[in-house]
């Protein structure tokens, strides 16, 4: 440090040149040396440190307007503070340094305060992110303790997948966990997914097995019922008990599935559509046994007319036997619908016959007769008891005679007598 008079041949507020070009700062009541400038002149010389000392200041200016508007991390900006004060002590610059000091001493005051609540929130976020992976972790566990037979393995692959996705974005955008226990939380994600992972291996083996093994049996089935194809309509039976075996054999995966049961539903439809060619031939057969049935059903309109029962019951009787003759109809709606129409002139024949048994009875008969005659002997009776009772005047044993009278007279008319 050296030491001038005011009479030194160049002096500034806070710098000076001598005349050998020796620049000097004043640091209080003391000046410093700070560098020497030889081949220009003194306004040079001043001018070149000052500007030492505006670069030095701009850095300073800087760092208070990122400490303002925020978004740069307190701890980085501490870093920054300390390497300034590290550059302001013994600068090699002309100018206010004790100012600059002072600035950068209030910014690292307030910078201060602001790592401490940085670091508080840091303590925040990397307690709230060890809850959210303890989270995920706790889900994938409760995966991996299910029941593997009680999985539904497509959704559950899909969850896992999402949980692991989860896990990813949380690492990469999320605070960085302490090391020992972001590796805990790690290894029983991991864990937790290898157990999946295994039981997922173990079901998709013991499926696939399952898989061939219907896969052998349905394979088996269509074989079978491509071989009924020569039997036409009568292997229907056959095919239906192989449909059964079918429903029963379990799955063979899907394309094995689609693809067999295209096979095994032809080798059914070529019974079926013989069935279906059986069926239009005898429709068409059958349409002159039709005609000749409507004729039968129109001469037995006659049966009905007829007064007589035995010869209703001939001319019946010799209509069901030529409609017997004539054999069955084809489609079975057509049969039904004739026969449903003959059925109705029999039973309303039976009906007629039955009354007319019931009248004639002999046995019937006898005891009508037996019953007529008491009524006959009751109602001479009551004619008897009403005549005597008119004579006396008596008015309710009249009331009582012609009540049992004409409920006698009502009976013999029901007799018939």
């Amino acid at each position: 440090m050296s030491s001038a008079t005011p009479e030194s041949p160049e002096t500034q507020p806070w710098g000076r040149v001598d005349d050998d070009g020796t620049v000097s700062v004043r640091e209080g009541d003391q000046w410093r040396v700070v560098g020497q400038y030889p081949d220009g002149t003194p306004e040079e010389a001043l001018a070149y440190f000052e500007r030492k000392f505006s670069d030095l200041a701009s850095e300073v200016t800087l760092l208070e307007v990122r400490h303002r508007r925020g978004g740069a991390s307190a701890s980085d900006l501490r870093g920054t503070a300390r390497t300034i004060r590290e550059r302001l002590d013994g600068a090699a610059a002309v100018g206010d340094l004790a100012s600059l000091e002072a600035r950068v001493t209030a910014l690292e005051g307030a910078l201060s305060e602001a790592s401490a609540e940085e670091t508080k929130a840091q303590r925040a976020a990397v307690d709230a992110a060890i809850a959210e992976r303890e989270g995920i972790v706790t889900e994938i566990e409760a995966i991996a303790a299910k029941d593997p037979r009680s999985i539904q393995w497509k959704q559950t692959t899909a969850d896992v997948t999402a949980l692991f996705a989860r896990w990813q974005e949380h690492q990469s955008t999320g605070p960085r966990l302490p090391k020992t226990a972001g590796q805990q939380l790690w290894k029983r994600f991991r864990d937790a997914r290898s157990v999946i992972d295994k039981h997922r291996r173990e079901f998709y083996s013991g499926l696939d097995e399952q898989h061939k093994s219907a896969r052998d049996a349905k394979s088996r089935l269509v074989e079978r019922a491509e071989a009924l194809s020569s039997q036409g309509e009568d292997g229907i039976p056959a095919y239906r008990a192989l449909l059964d075996q079918w429903k029963s054999s379990g799955r063979a995966g899907r394309k094995a599935d689609d693809a067999l049961w295209a096979r095994f539903k032809a080798a059914g439809d070529v019974l079926y559509a013989a069935r279906v060619d059986r069926e239009h031939a005898d429709a068409e057969a059958s349409k002159e046994k039709i005609d000749a049935k409507r004729a039968l059903l129109d001469e037995a309109a006659a049966v009905g007319r007829e007064k007589d029962n035995a010869k209703a019951r001939q001319l019946l009787t010799a209509i069901q036997r030529r409609w017997d003759e004539i054999g069955r109809i084809f489609p079975r709606d057509a049969e039904r619908g004739l026969d449903d129409q003959l059925r109705k002139i029999e039973n309303a024949l039976k009906s007629r016959e039955d009354e007319d048994w019931k009248r004639n009875n002999p046995e019937t008969k006898a005891r009508q007769n037996d019953m007529t005659s008491q009524l006959q002997d009751a109602i001479t009776k009551l004619e008897e008891d009403l005549a005597a009772a008119e004579a006396s005047k008596d008015k309710a044993a009249i009331a009582k005679a012609k009540d049992a009278l004409e409920a006698r007279k009502g009976w013999l008319r029901a007799l018939g007598g």
